[in-house]
């Protein structure tokens, strides 16, 4: 199955992949900042770059979800395909960054992929106010990243929080990401491996009882 792990820019999705990783035996598939050619100048110009910027990881996470074997086995998706279109390009379109010819030619492209999409059997959101986000954001220091405005981050969070209560084809589990900096604290990363470990228990399950059902 494939677990989707949710969350603002700075929020831990991939330190906590890692640790799911390492510590439960899953696999990770990590969202391919790295290889992005767009987004260094897109957080320079966004105006300019955030249409190509978009398009490139929405084309990146098609591809992952086209080619992914989920038997035997338990997938991360670090960072999923409807963020990409429900809060990173729909934000952007709010801000004006991507006028309404290109949101339109970005949404039929998502809409003809989406017919060929695996869901995620289950979302993991990490759920952090704005003054974490930013402080870890700082912390992690990317360059790219250093002049990252609070009210774009302020603008994320309201859509993600949207988002998750809105989200129904899947089930979900929240992490207090103020609450558990599972980082940093030993303890805090125990007991959110817990919660991890006992909502996969439970997908697991239901997956189980649906295929012996058929």
């Amino acid at each position: 199955m494939i677990l989707g792990i949710c969350g603002n820019i700075g929020a831990g999705k991939s330190s906590l992949t890692a640790l799911m990783e390492e510590h439960l035996g899953f696999r990770g598939v990590y969202e391919a900042v790295d290889e992005s050619p767009f987004l260094q100048d897109f957080y320079s110009d966004m105006k300019r770059w955030a249409f190509h910027s978009q398009l490139f990881f929405l084309i990146k996470r098609f591809d992952f979800l086209k080619r992914v074997n989920t038997e035997g086995a338990v997938i991360l998706q670090d960072r999923t395909i409807y963020e990409d279109v429900e809060i990173f390009a729909r934000n952007l379109h709010l801000m004006g960054y991507i006028d309404s010819r290109d949101w339109k030619l970005y949404l039929d492209t998502y809409k003809t992929l989406s017919d060929h999409l695996n869901r995620p059997t289950g979302l993991i959101y990490v759920k952090c106010s704005v003054p974490v986000l930013l402080k870890r954001i700082k912390k992690r220091g990317r360059e790219f990243e250093s002049d990252i405005k609070l009210e774009y981050i302020s603008r994320l969070n309201e859509l993600y929080d949207n988002w998750i209560d809105e989200t129904t084809f899947c089930r979900k589990l929240i992490i207090d990401g103020d609450k558990y900096d599972f980082m940093e604290s030993i303890e805090d990363r125990a007991d959110v491996l817990h919660l991890i470990s006992r909502f996969t228990a439970e997908l697991m399950a239901g997956v189980q009882s649906r295929l012996f059902t058929r």
